[in-house]
């Protein structure tokens, strides 16, 4: 290998990681770490969106604590340094993959508005602290620039958060809060400006007593700024242009805000009521329906204790339908995270495929039984099986009221109903042989026999495994017919041994009309032939107005005549191509 070889496969070698890329790894933006950094950020953001304009509006709490300020200052400012580390190191989508390589991650960022604001938020306008004095924190308002992060954590908070609702209002509260907080720094700095006590709209004048300490300035301030933002009214008068203007924008702020808040609070109710109409059947209109159709109380009061049974408790009846946004595999993920525990203490599926296992708990109905109501009777035709989840069942004679067995949750019933035995073999057939009551209210998963064949019907290995299961479950309680079943076995098995000779004779039947076929085609091309060549040879015989021609003129010699009717006839007609 040459030398130039050997340095260009230097240089096409990557370089070996430093330890800075080990201490930085890429962050996903919808990972946890990524998460909780952006609600650390939300505590520097804020920092500087509210005491930042309170200790520029109020002297006395600048110059007061002077020394804690410049420290949570500059906490904020280097975390505000850091943040932008986060950001060079925050990887993004590009075609469903996480992007990893921090050279494009980097080339990405400083290319978006986000890192001009980003810079602005950090640029040192302290410096001029050394000309005008550190008590002009009205130098740092460039650190408002970084707000966006803030509204970004709590987007995220939202759609993590177990009770998005409340964390609207809450959210829709602090907004309020901030601005009602500037409102009030911005009443206090236009009282100052205009002289404090000179009429009674601004701030009295801090000589009076009580009013010269900070608290009483700041909670007057928000007091007043709060009356005019709710329009509540008890206001003092406006005397100056300053004060007609400034009561000018605050109303209409407040017009503003109570349009904002108006609309945030009945998008939050309208939520919320979606919710649980998704989450709950809707009784109104079953009500209605009982009232127009003069239902009896008792009954209606059945279905209003039900209804009333699964707002309280948070019974869902319709999963399906929650869940049906969700991808097929994560929405099987979920039914199986919730539901496989329990469709595998049936005994008919243990063993079974796991897939088979997913299909069938996305098939579970769930169902709520009330106290007295019954489940199934003896006699009737069972077209699916049952799995107590919650509650009590009793397995109860004809009179409804002596019990014989008490089933509870984890167990089930009915599954021999819904695997296809034949009914020669089965003495009970598809009949339910016992009346099963709730006791109380009984929270059941429903399995129904199209569902489970419609499920089988891609697992013929697992069907065949079911019925010999179900076939044991039946020999052990006497109910099935042996000698039945095999005189079915080899009835089906005779059949089908003359369907395979039927199927045997129609295949010889086949092939030998093939074959008539193929000899009445070869029969047909022949005789085609045969009268293509009569044609050819009729072509030239003489027609009889010729024959009258040649007598006129006289008769041929006899031997040209013979010589060319010899050639004609030598010549035939040409053969098929």
């Amino acid at each position: 290998m040459s030398q130039d070889t050997k340095v260009k496969t230097t240089e096409s070698s990557p370089p070996a990681p430093s330890k800075a890329r080990k201490l930085l790894p890429v962050l996903d933006p919808s990972g946890d770490y990524y998460y909780w950094w952006l609600n650390t950020m939300v505590f520097p953001v804020m920092y500087n969106l509210i005491i930042l304009v309170c200790r520029a509006c109020f002297p006395d709490l600048q110059h007061g604590y002077l020394v804690a300020w410049l420290v949570l200052d500059y906490t904020s400012d280097l975390l505000y340094l850091l943040d932008m580390v986060v950001r060079f190191h925050t990887g993004f989508l590009e075609q469903g993959i996480l992007v990893v390589d921090k050279g494009r991650i980097s080339s990405r960022y400083v290319r978006t508005w986000s890192f001009f604001l980003d810079l602005a938020s950090l640029m040192p306008t302290d410096v001029v602290y050394v000309r005008l004095g550190p008590h002009t924190p009205t130098l740092r308002l460039n650190r408002f620039l970084r707000a966006p992060r803030l509204f970004e954590a709590f987007d995220r908070t939202e759609t993590r958060t177990a009770y998005p609702n409340a964390f609207r209002i809450a959210k829709l509260m602090l907004y309020i809060f901030v601005v009602i907080h500037w409102n009030s720094c911005l009443y206090f700095a236009l009282s100052r400006y205009l002289g404090f006590g000179r009429d009674a709209w601004v701030y009295p004048d801090p000589a009076q007593p009580g009013f010269e300490r900070l608290r009483r300035q700041y909670l007057y301030s928000f007091y007043f700024s709060t009356l005019i933002l709710t329009t509540v009214g008890d206001t003092p008068p406006p005397a100056r242009e300053e004060e007609y203007l400034f009561m000018v924008g605050d109303f209409l702020l407040a017009v503003m805000g109570f349009a904002t808040i108006m609309g945030s609070m009945s998008s939050v109710i309208y939520n919320m009521n979606t919710a649980d109409a998704a989450f709950y059947p809707d009784h109104a209109l079953v009500k209605k329906y009982m009232k127009l159709q003069h239902v009896n109380r008792k009954l209606e009061r059945r279905v209003i204790d039900w209804y009333q049974h699964l707002q309280i408790n948070k019974k869902m009846t319709n999963e399906v339908a929650i869940l049906q946004h969700l991808p097929e595999r994560l929405r099987a993920e979920v039914a199986v995270s919730v539901h496989l525990s329990t469709l595998s203490r049936v005994q008919i599926f243990q063993n079974c495929e796991a897939s088979l296992l997913e299909e069938l708990v996305l098939k579970l109905q769930p169902q709520t039984y009330s106290p007295g109501e019954y489940v199934c009777r003896k006699g009737d035709i069972g077209q699916e099986m049952y799995i107590i989840r919650e509650g009590q069942l009793a397995v109860v004679a004809d009179d409804g009221i002596t019990q014989y067995a008490v089933l509870g949750a984890g167990l089930y019933f009915g599954e021999i109903s819904i695997i296809n035995i034949k009914a020669t073999g089965n003495m009970s057939g598809n009949r339910r042989t016992a009346n099963i009551k709730s006791l109380g209210y009984s929270d059941l998963f429903c399995l129904s026999k199209e569902d489970l064949r419609e499920v089988l019907s891609e697992y013929p290995q697992a069907q065949t495994i079911m019925e010999e299961k179900g076939r044991e479950i039946l020999l052990k309680m006497n109910k099935l017919d042996v000698n039945a079943e095999a005189a079915e076995i080899a009835l089906q098995e005779a059949t089908e041994s003359r369907l395979r000779g039927l199927d045997q004779q129609l295949d010889d039947l086949q092939t030998k009309f093939a074959r008539l076929l193929a000899e009445l085609e070869s029969s047909a091309l022949k005789i085609a032939y045969r009268i293509e060549r009569l044609e050819w040879q009729t072509r030239e015989w003489p027609m009889p107005e010729d024959l009258a021609e040649a007598d006129d003129e006289g008769e041929p010699e006899e031997g040209t005549s013979k010589d060319e009717e010899g050639r004609a006839s030598q010549e035939g007609p040409p053969g098929p191509e």
